[in-house]
């Protein structure tokens, strides 16, 4: 059965997922300020995309079309793209090698599958030039596409951000960015 013949009988429009997602991500490094070599999380439950509650339904041609739009935009800015696994492998995340060692995030043994990890997840592992997964990161801004929690693995201060695109196919989207700690008293000048 083809990719087409998948998303038809899902009642998904795989173009317009792609093109959601990277609109999505294009925005919120917009918004975010991003700058080459930081770290941008995304949660994404194909399930959910698919309308089925998450962790249901999982669709490898789902997962990695969304991957495929968002990593195509974080590439294009010199973006590491870290991918949240679901509960299975304890949200770990899958990310270049290369991003592990520059931010000395410890590596763990983990492969993600379409059952254990979830499919967006797998298709990072798959299409990645030397996948690794970590337990954890501190991500300068993330991608929560069907309410996958992805909060925990975000920098504190997360400030919400509201995109445009609120839904990619059925799957409720949050994004959000990061901020420096406000610290000191009533005597101390911030940046801006």
């Amino acid at each position: 059965m083809s990719a087409t013949d998948i998303a038809a009988s899902i009642d998904v429009d795989l173009d317009l997922i792609k093109t959601q997602a990277a609109a999505v991500t294009e925005e919120l490094i917009a918004v975010s300020g991003m700058k080459e070599g930081q770290i941008l999380v995304t949660g994404c439950s194909s399930s959910e995309i698919a309308a089925h509650n998450i962790g249901c339904y999982s669709n490898g041609e789902i997962g990695l079309a969304v991957f495929n739009a968002i990593y195509t935009v974080t590439a294009k800015h010199g973006i590491y793209l870290a991918a949240q696994c679901c509960e299975h492998l304890n949200r770990a995340l899958i990310l270049e090698e290369e991003a592990a060692i520059r931010y000395a995030l410890p590596m763990v043994n983990a492969v993600p599958k379409l059952k254990a990890g979830g499919s967006f997840s797998a298709a990072a592992w798959n299409s990645l030039v030397c996948p690794c997964a970590v337990e954890s990161i501190q991500a300068h801004a993330g991608i929560d596409i069907g309410d996958t929690l992805i909060g925990m693995h975000l920098r504190p201060v997360a400030v919400p951000v509201r995109t445009q695109i609120r839904q990619i196919g059925s799957a409720h989207v949050v994004c959000a960015r990061t901020r420096l700690k406000y610290i000191g008293g009533e005597r101390t000048s911030y940046r801006r």
